[in-house]
């Protein structure tokens, strides 16, 4: 776990909400790829492995950004 923690707190908060709101919202056009895969895995229809990996990989940077705030900062 102090590795995490180091981890985490070398992350500038700034860079991290913005790729947290870029990444989460993009494709910004028909539907954000989140909240799509979301709704897939609310539905059960989240089966492709393809699927798996968008949903991961847009979601990465809020569980990132989560984690950080909760841990909070040793400093």
């Amino acid at each position: 776990m102090p590795g995490l923690r180091n981890l985490l707190d070398k992350l500038p908060l700034a860079p991290l909400l913005i790729f947290t709101v870029l990444l989460g919202l993009a494709p910004f056009v028909p539907e954000p790829h989140l909240w799509e895969k979301l709704q897939m895995l609310g539905t059960g229809t989240l089966t492709k492995p393809l699927d798996m990996f968008d949903l991961l990989m847009h979601s990465a940077p809020a569980i990132l950004l989560i984690v950080k705030l909760t841990l909070g900062s040793k400093k």
